[in-house]
Parts: C-alpha cells; sequence; structure tokens
C-alpha cells in the first residue's frame, strides 16, 4: 500500500503535535501546517530525533487566510503526491468576557480562525481527495464547550458548536466520494492554548471529570488517528467525545438541592407521585455507597 498523506493544522504544539506523532508512528507522511515558526521549528527537530526525517515538514500557514490554506494543501500534494488526510486541530482561545462588553473584531478574529478555517480545510481538501478519486480522511476539532454553556469562552463554544455542526454536514455531502469526515471533542487537556498542568487539574479528577485521570494530548490524537484509519473505515458524520466523562457527568449538581438519596448512602427506590412511599433498603456508609 502507497505512503499516505496527512495535513495536520496546528501542528506545531498541543493535540496537533501529539497528532503529527502519532500520524508519523503509523507510517503517514505529515505536513505541519501552522503560524509559528519558532515552535515548529522545535517540533521538527525533536521529529527529527525521533527517526522522522524526510517524513515530516512545515509550512507557515494562516489557517483562516484562504490562499494560505489552499497552498499548505498544494504543497503537500506536490511533496509527498497525493492529500489522503487532513486534520483541522489549529486553535486558538479567542475572544473573552461578558457578551456585552466583547468586541466584535475579537468574536470575529476568533471566529475565522475556529470555524472559518475548517471550512476552508473542507472545500479545498474535499476538491484535492474528490479529484484523486481514491476518498480520504478529515478530522475536526470541536470542543466539550460546544455541548453545553459553562464549559468554556462563548466565542470559543459557539464557534466549537460550528465546527461540530459542519463536521456532520460535511460527511453528509462527501460520502458519495468516500470522504469521511469526523470530529474530535476534547475536555480539559494539558495544553499551552490553556496553559494548565496536569498538577493544576488535580482538584477536577474524579469530581468535575470522573475518570481520576489528566487528560493529555495524546489521549486525542490516539482517537484522531483511529478516525483517519482503516478501522474506522465506515464512520463518519461522528463527533467522538475525549474528557474523561465530564459530559457524561451532567450538571454535577451532586446533592446541592437535596435531591440525590444515593449521595447521602441511602439505597431503595422512590415511587414519586404514585401515592405508594419511597422504600429505603439500607444506610451505607458515604464512603461505602456512590459519591
Amino acid at each position: 500500500m502507497a505512503v499516505q498523506t496527512a495535513l495536520v493544522t496546528g501542528g506545531a504544539s498541543g493535540m496537533g503535535r501529539a497528532t503529527v506523532a502519532r500520524l508519523l508512528d503509523r507510517g503517514f507522511d505529515v505536513v505541519i501546517a501552522d503560524l509559528n515558526e519558532e515552535v515548529a521549528d522545535t517540533a521538527l527537530t525533536e521529529l527529527a530525533q525521533d527517526g522522522a526525517g524526510e517524513r515530516v515538514s512545515f509550512v507557515r500557514t494562516d489557517v483562516s487566510s484562504e490562499p494560505d490554506f489552499e497552498a499548505a494543501i498544494a504543497r503537500a500534494v506536490e511533496r509527498h503526491g497525493t492529500l489522503d488526510v487532513l486534520v483541522n486541530a489549529a486553535g486558538v482561545g479567542g475572544a473573552f468576557g461578558p457578551l456585552t462588553d466583547i468586541e466584535v473584531e475579537d468574536w470575529d478574529y476568533t471566529f475565522d480562525v475556529l470555524l472559518r478555517s475548517v471550512f476552508i480545510g473542507l472545500k479545498h481538501a474535499g476538491r484535492v481527495m474528490r479529484a484523486q478519486g481514491t476518498g480520504g480522511a478529515i478530522v475536526n476539532f470541536g470542543s466539550i464547550g460546544a455541548q453545553a454553556a459553562g464549559v468554556g469562552l462563548q466565542p470559543y463554544s459557539v464557534a466549537k458548536a460550528g465546527v461540530e455542526h459542519l463536521t456532520r454536514m460535511a460527511a453528509y455531502e462527501y460520502a458519495p466520494d468516500n470522504i469521511r469526515v469526523n470530529a474530535v471533542s476534547p475536555g480539559i487537556i494539558t495544553t499551552p492554548l490553556i496553559g494548565l498542568t496536569e498538577a493544576d487539574l488535580q482538584p477536577l479528577l474524579g469530581t468535575v471529570q470522573p475518570l481520576p485521570v489528566a487528560g493529555v494530548p495524546d489521549h486525542v490524537a490516539g482517537v484522531v488517528a483511529f478516525l483517519v484509519g482503516e478501522d474506522a473505515r465506515f464512520i463518519t458524520g461522528e463527533v467522538v467525545t475525549v474528557d474523561g466523562g465530564i459530559m457524561a457527568a451532567g450538571p454535577q449538581l451532586r446533592d446541592l438541592v437535596n435531591n440525590n438519596p444515593a449521595l447521602r448512602g441511602y439505597v431503595g427506590v422512590n415511587r414519586g407521585s404514585t401515592g405508594v412511599k419511597a422504600t429505603i433498603h439500607k444506610k451505607l456508609d458515604v464512603a461505602e455507597g456512590s459519591r
């Protein structure tokens, strides 16, 4: 089987950088499209030391610029012959503050980098993959901020919600050409973007995040590598949440409104407004029962 080529935006650091390493390990040639040349140079040096050699290269790219993105895709095809995979991992924290105070220019910048760039990538990668006639795989980066309010910054979260729905729209449109489009939705991951260390995350582990493991870029990169690989060849239009169970746990009210007897150690059944009283089978020590 011929070597496949992947273009990874934001591939110089964080989850993008981890994705580049994973894809190289899986035998892909990889082109890193990133705005930060200094960080990219460091990444290339480290990857070369790990044996990547000529299989990885860098092209400076402003992903919100259509000419820049189109040139990066052309570079990948020129250098390696095909474009088989696109990973839209580039991101910024974007605008922050109350909605009544956020500047329109800052809002637009956030959407340009997070959502406009994904559209541009889908547009031009789709054209190339369709012309090649051999299918392809695209993975976009969403966020758990897209799935509920109060999880992330407002402009960031709304833009990521757009990314996740655009993923479904593109998956539907590109399916006849065997181009699969999926997304990953990371939770709280230790990356330069959020500036948190594993130690910073300790108060969240086993509480807000049920899984008592700090999220690191490689957790997300592994899912991306799966989605672009042969084992996922029948998966398209999906958003895979990679968050240690944060969204599964829901709003985390716990027992703040005294509505969950299990969290106070009781075992039984609540029969609601049927007129039959609740049954309490036993009372556990809090340490023994559920959190």
